[in-house]
């Protein structure tokens, strides 16, 4: 198996020569050659072509640098076209800082940057098409029984029905498990077709008798004092073995590890947002984005409070105390829509269907989301961002944090006007753990590019809240 995966590497070494030889000669083709036909104004051929000395190689380079010949069986296609970018954006850089660098040279000086940048996106396409089709091709001939992949699974536990339905679900991976080794069931137990078959006493024998290409642990928690044990049986046997946790049910994300002097420590749940240089970026969107919202939507904004001024009795904004960031009280403000009425009678009451409380005015501004435009200025305050888990009052936030686990884990970031769970249709009278669900999907997944799809969503689907009564 060792030599088929490095047979593989080196036709995908092979793939990625050629295909960057095709699409620099196609950018050359559509750039430089009809020019160099006249002779007019560039390079001679032989010159454009002897610069394929250096990029291939450092093509090649850069691609083993982003991991783009490590096994593919799982990896996704989004995986797969982020990594294809970073490395001929880091290829692009490099031979243009080689071209400015050079520049006294004539060969440097006179060469075509326009080249090079056409060069770059059609070997972007060509790369990640390839690297389908061979995908592709790898997946069909796997469910033929080709180029498999044969396991052994040690200890029957949820770690070993989520690696076995996950095997299932997809048959393109070329997964074969022969069987799980176990201690706490009987021999002959099953989960979809995959038999105990023997006690992790005989685990040496089992694995003296095939030949696996991989084997992986599966014990369950309350099983972990074996794992050493296990460890030590699957080394000696020099089978590649993979450890697959059984924390499903207190660390549900992929963990975070930080060395602290040698020492591994997992964080039990991952929050990009507690990065510098992260929360550094996003602030910074947030406070042009206030200020570009405040700017866009003063007209409105100035229409609404003069509507709420006229047709009923009470305060334009209306401000109540909202549980944000690290659990801290803030004054959030919103257009106020309904009558005035007593604190005791507004604060342990959800908003219903044909409220009475609601305004005339204040149906229709609930109705399209611009009672939240006063928010703009709690997200430049600092207290909230542009996109983030809504957030709750704090009878809310006590009654809730007992009911829903990690419930309270959506206080590590600043709540926000819109957000991924209203994106989706959970807004006003939803859910709250379905809406918890995607807020914590939320905090693990940020970037920045979610920020802005949620942001544009935002705009073509999430005013209208169907919801809002």
């Amino acid at each position: 198996m060792k030599n088929e995966k490095a047979q593989l590497h080196r036709w995908f070494i092979l793939v990625d020569m050629i295909v960057i030889f095709l699409s620099y000669f196609l950018a050359w083709d559509l750039i430089i050659k009809e020019r160099a036909d006249y002779g007019v104004g560039v390079l001679p051929t032989w010159m454009y072509f002897s610069a394929l000395i250096v990029i291939i190689p450092y093509g090649i380079i850069c691609n083993a640098f982003f991991g783009l010949y490590r096994p593919m069986r799982t990896e996704r296609l989004l995986r797969d076209l982020r990594r294809i970018i970073e490395s001929n954006l880091i290829l692009f850089l490099t031979l243009n800082t080689l071209l400015f660098l050079g520049n006294k040279n004539p060969f440097l000086f006179n060469y075509s940057r326009l080249l090079l940048v056409v060069f770059i996106c059609i070997n972007i396409v060509f790369e990640l098409s390839c690297r389908n089709l061979i995908k592709l091709f790898l997946q069909s001939i796997r469910k033929r029984n080709f180029n498999l992949k044969h396991i052994l699974l040690v200890g029957y536990s949820d770690a070993a029905f989520k690696f076995i339905d996950r095997v299932n679900r997809n048959p393109g991976w070329g997964y074969v498990i022969h069987g799980i080794i176990d201690d706490t069931y009987k021999k002959g137990n099953n989960y979809r077709g995959v038999e105990i078959i023997e006690k992790l006493d005989n685990l040496q024998k089992v694995i003296d008798n095939n030949s696996f290409d991989e084997i992986a642990i599966t014990l369950s928690l309350s099983e972990y004092d074996k794992l050493r044990k296990v460890v030590d049986v699957c080394e000696k046997s020099g089978v590649h073995t993979k450890f697959i946790p059984d924390y499903g049910t207190v660390i549900p994300t992929i963990p975070v590890t930080d060395d602290f002097d040698g020492l591994p420590v997992i964080n039990i749940r991952a929050v990009p947002l507690q990065g510098l240089f992260n929360r550094f970026i996003k602030r910074t969107i947030d406070i042009i984005g206030s200020i570009v919202g405040i700017i866009i939507f003063s007209p409105a904004m100035l229409i609404i409070a003069i509507l709420i001024k006229f047709t009923s009795k009470g305060p334009i904004i209306f401000r109540q105390q909202r549980v944000g960031m690290h659990n801290k009280i803030f004054t959030m403000y919103k257009f106020r829509s309904m009558i005035e009425q007593p604190d005791e009678e507004e604060k342990d009451k959800w908003t219903t269907e044909n409220d009475t409380r609601v305004t005339k005015i204040g149906r229709i501004i609930r109705r399209i989301s611009f009672d939240e435009l006063p928010q703009f200025f709690n997200v430049l305050k600092g207290e909230m961002s542009l996109v983030g888990p809504r957030p709750e009052r704090q009878q809310f936030v006590e009654r809730f944090k007992e009911m829903i686990p990690r419930y309270m884990i959506k206080h590590q970031v600043r709540p926000g006007i819109t957000g991924w769970a209203q994106i989706n249709g959970l807004r006003g009278d939803t859910a709250i753990d379905r809406r918890i669900q995607y807020d914590l999907w939320y905090i693990e997944n940020w970037t920045l590019g979610l920020d802005i799809k949620i942001l544009i969503l935002t705009i073509f689907k999430g005013f209208i809240n169907e919801n809002a009564y």
